[in-house]
């Protein structure tokens, strides 16, 4: 990949807001991480606060050829009957991010159907799917960077009109648990510490699941914090899109709202692939997987929301999106209410 450069952050901006927020008829810091939230906002983009936040959300859609032993609830089918959802606009992750105000974006990185037909949905297929990691890396370097570039694309085109935060969803059946498995080669844990029960799997599915991880990380003996081999041995398509959206958003001053367990794996290689990038990541929640913690704890990201959610596709960021666009108009309100009291 090309050398990626990631500007600083805005101090100096930051520093004005909490200028602005020490200035208000309020004891100090009583508005707690709403008032660091806008400040860590105008940091990333060094600008003006927006009067309204532009969400571009992208749906990086993949499938995992460690579905087929059956380590999710629901077949690999489900994932064309997901985005035939989302084109219908009637599935959850839709519902809540026309609610935030978020537009939605699906691309197919590397699903196994023909998405051809159906216009709304952007087609950029790597691959037919990754193939099984238990016999052998999930992906080429080559594939990995395509991957990673369509990533890329998308979020510059998205920022060239005018987006100014990006939000991370993904769909693929069984990414769970390759998002388990980068867990586990990135920051060197068993299985038992990262396999969570996903799409709420019994406890037979459960050993099932861990096993394919601990046979996975055997088999491919992936490089312990290596984001590019982590990636090629044990990752999805969906995860590859994702970090490289993240890539592009930090380089060019642009948040990125991160969603659940799979959206972070995803943060957590593109922090492996420029340490930076986390400087531009806002958590939108704690996901109620085992992993996603540990992740959390290596990007130095607190969650905005603890709800206990667990349903990915971008859901935990578009509840996110809402209360940091109240905090921003929060803060432009009480400034501008101050500044007409002065």
């Amino acid at each position: 990949m090309e050398k990626i450069v990631i500007p600083p952050l805005d101090t100096a901006a930051a520093a004005e807001i909490n200028a602005g927020w020490a200035k208000m008829a309020k004891p100090a810091n009583s508005l707690g991480r709403l008032e660091k939230m806008v400040a860590g906002y105008a940091a990333m983009t060094g600008r003006e606060l927006p009067e309204q936040i532009k969400s571009a959300m992208l749906l990086m859609c993949g499938d995992h050829g460690i579905a087929k032993y059956g380590v999710s609830a629901y077949p690999q089918e489900v994932t064309m009957q997901m985005i035939n959802g989302y084109m219908r606009e009637t599935a959850g992750a839709n519902v809540m991010a026309r609610h935030a105000g978020a537009d939605v974006f699906v691309v197919d990185v590397g699903t196994v159907f023909d998405l051809s037909a159906m216009p709304k949905v952007r087609q950029e297929k790597v691959a037919w799917g990754t193939e099984d990691f238990t016999q052998g890396p999930a992906m080429t370097l080559a594939q990995a960077e395509q991957a990673l570039q369509v990533g890329m694309k998308v979020a510059d085109e998205c920022i060239d009109k005018g987006y100014n935060l990006l939000v991370t969803a993904e769909m693929g059946i069984g990414n769970t648990t390759s998002t388990a498995a980068i867990v586990s080669a990135f920051l060197g844990l068993p299985p038992e510490l990262t396999v969570g029960r996903g799409t709420g799997i019994n406890d037979e599915r459960m050993a099932i699941k861990r096993k394919v991880v601990a046979d996975g990380l055997a088999k491919n003996q992936p490089k312990l914090g290596d984001a590019m081999d982590i990636l090629c041995k044990v990752g999805g398509y969906d995860h590859a899109g994702l970090a490289g959206m993240i890539v592009a958003g930090a380089r060019r001053r642009v948040p990125t709202m991160v969603d659940g367990v799979n959206a972070t794996a995803a943060a957590l290689l593109a922090y492996g692939i420029e340490p930076s990038c986390a400087e531009y990541m806002i958590c939108s929640h704690l996901s109620a997987e085992i992993s996603h913690a540990k992740m959390l704890e290596v990007l130095q990201l607190r969650p905005i929301v603890d709800a206990g959610m667990r349903l990915g596709e971008g859901t935990g960021a578009s509840l996110a999106i809402v209360i940091l666009q109240m905090a921003i108009n929060t803060y432009q309100e009480l400034h501008k209410r101050g500044a007409a009291n002065a």
